[in-house]
């Protein structure tokens, strides 16, 4: 498929420009798209930084969507909301989003692609499902998933922006002395262990903030709130700070009186504005029953 314009401005960067007068293709795919050489000004190759002029005619070649290699399944989903647009999931911890090395079924896209069929986003030029973010497959909690592009690209743009609001619950090791605090430091790709990642000076910004909601004998139960979206970033903050999220075996040792493996950490809560309604909304999913078992333990331990 190929889409054409005519500039209209002067001195706008060429993926910025493409980006804000067509809103059905988000920046970054543009960006991909020009990396690919798959965008042409008077039929010239230019880089994402060329500022456009009045008159410059672009081209852009876009790969129609592919048959997904995905292999749908019947797998038990938790369904907190759905309609023609998304589908907000509660995701259990243990189940990873994403097929990969190690990994090539039983995942959430294998799930979301059996319930979907075809009512999936196309982002990224094949059909894939339209997982718009991501959480670890240890994490529990809340997932979007975009069922046309329109929406894809509207609520990832949002994340983007940084205006919409993800909230969290975990359960760390140690009695953390502040009531609120921030945490601002840059995370990147470990330097020890290419498999982790770590806080760097030379990494991303990344900022967490959060509150104690309750502090026990030997832990403390803390909301969290992420302004950025680092792989990661949860896990690298607290436990750079000393305070690892009970469970986590790649950010602490794991060890833990609750005998529980994997972090327990789930993603509670998320506020952004409906894609096709322009309303806010907000969506809770219930903590696992794990957890609610451990906070009513360590409830009864403290009467």
């Amino acid at each position: 498929m190929k889409k054409e314009y005519l500039v209209k401005e002067d001195g706008v960067r060429l993926d910025k420009y493409i980006s804000q007068i067509d809103n059905e293709i988000s920046r970054m795919m543009i960006q991909k798209l020009i990396e690919n050489n798959k965008v042409y000004v008077n039929n010239k190759i230019e880089k994402a930084s060329y500022k456009v002029k009045i008159n410059d005619k672009i081209e852009m070649e876009i790969e129609e969507p592919k048959e997904a290699k995905l292999k749908p399944e019947k797998l038990p989903l938790n369904v907190i909301y759905e309609d023609t647009d998304i589908i907000i999931i509660n995701k259990e911890k243990g189940m990873v989003v994403h097929p990969g090395n190690g990994n090539p079924d039983g995942t959430l896209a294998n799930a979301i692609m059996e319930r979907c069929k075809d009512s999936l986003s196309g982002i990224g030029g094949e059909i894939r499902p339209g997982i718009v973010h991501r959480i670890d497959k240890d994490t529990s909690g809340i997932i979007i998933v975009a069922k046309n592009d329109k929406s894809h690209i509207d609520i990832s743009n949002q994340i983007k922006e940084h205006k919409t609001t993800k909230t969290y619950i975990a359960l760390v090791r140690g009695i953390v002395k502040e009531n609120e605090a921030s945490i601002d430091m840059p995370i990147g790709r470990s330097k020890k262990d290419r498999k982790k990642m770590a806080v760097d000076k030379d990494g991303k910004k990344a900022v967490t903030h959060f509150k104690v909601l309750k502090r026990y004998s030997d832990c403390t139960l803390l909301e969290i709130v992420i302004e950025t979206g680092r792989t990661h970033q949860i896990r690298v903050h607290l436990s750079e700070i000393g305070y690892p999220i009970i469970g986590d075996y790649t950010y602490s040792n794991g060890k833990n009186r609750f005998n529980i493996e994997g972090q327990m950490l789930h993603a509670y809560k998320i506020k952004f504005i409906h894609p096709t309604t322009k309303k806010e909304v907000e969506f809770v999913a219930d903590l696992p029953k794990y957890f609610k078992e451990i906070i009513e333990k360590l409830d009864s331990e403290g009467k």
